[in-house]
């Protein structure tokens, strides 16, 4: 399934609501990843969001659930009971995973050479020529289903089957700023210099986090990313440009 596919109606969605230590619990909406789950997610953290629930510090969605931090008062509420029982009946009431608002946003990446050291081995494992690899990222959008691991550390997908590759066996120490990694059909864009074990197939000039800008990560969960391959040339004047 791509990351534009239909969401599910309010009538096929499901959850389970789980809980996650003794100040978190969990809205778990499946375990598969794809888009329909992801919009879905995206949905119910924006009704709960909503809500303004007593007690609730913080809701994050992730691929296939929602989790909801709260803080109990000094008379112990919401507990875990009280409050499941009010997002079960707002779950209830519908999810509008059609109307989750993300924008279509353009990311220029430089494949290959310097900037994409694993391109040649990933197309290798994909039965593709490295341009094959790059046409079979840039072409169709991708969705952004989260953030994590690190600020403005996005997750994107779901590629075809054919960018179903593995982690590689040894993760990297350090992962350039900008790069462009693939596994298991979906992307991430490395805001900072991180450690990481994705398939480094290229890289972009744009800042992905900067905390003095509003807001400070560039892609927002429920964005639709186009993937835009640009030269060498054009990766270094674009990065000085914003520097």
């Amino acid at each position: 399934m791509n990351a534009l596919s239909e969401p599910p109606s309010p009538a096929e969605t499901s959850w389970r609501i789980l809980p996650q230590g003794d100040r978190c619990l969990i809205v778990s909406f499946g375990d598969r990843i794809d888009a329909s789950v992801g919009r879905t997610c995206l949905a119910a953290a924006g009704k709960l969001r909503e809500a303004r629930l007593p007690g609730v510090t913080d809701v994050v969605p992730s691929f296939v659930a929602v989790a909801v931090h709260y803080r109990p008062d000094a008379q112990g509420t919401p507990t875990y009971a009280q409050l499941a029982d009010r997002i079960g009946h707002l779950l209830a009431e519908g999810i509008r995973a059609d109307a989750t608002g993300g924008r279509e946003v353009d990311i220029p990446v430089c494949y290959g050479g310097e900037h994409g050291p694993d391109l040649a081995e990933v197309a290798r494992a994909a039965g593709l020529t490295p341009e094959g690899v790059i046409e079979l990222h840039s072409q169709p959008r991708s969705m952004v289903f989260m953030l994590g691991f690190a600020p403005g550390h996005a997750y994107l997908g779901v590629h075809d089957e054919k960018l179903n590759i593995p982690r590689r066996p040894s993760p990297r120490t350090a992962v350039p700023v900008g790069a462009v990694a693939v596994a298991n059909r979906q992307t991430v864009i490395y805001p900072n210099r991180l450690p990481g074990g994705w398939n480094i197939i290229g890289a972009t000039p744009l800042t992905m986090f900067d905390p003095a800008r509003e807001p400070a990560a560039l892609l927002q969960p429920g964005d639709s990313v186009r993937f835009v391959p640009i030269s060498p040339e054009e990766f270094t004047r674009i990065r000085e440009a914003g520097r």
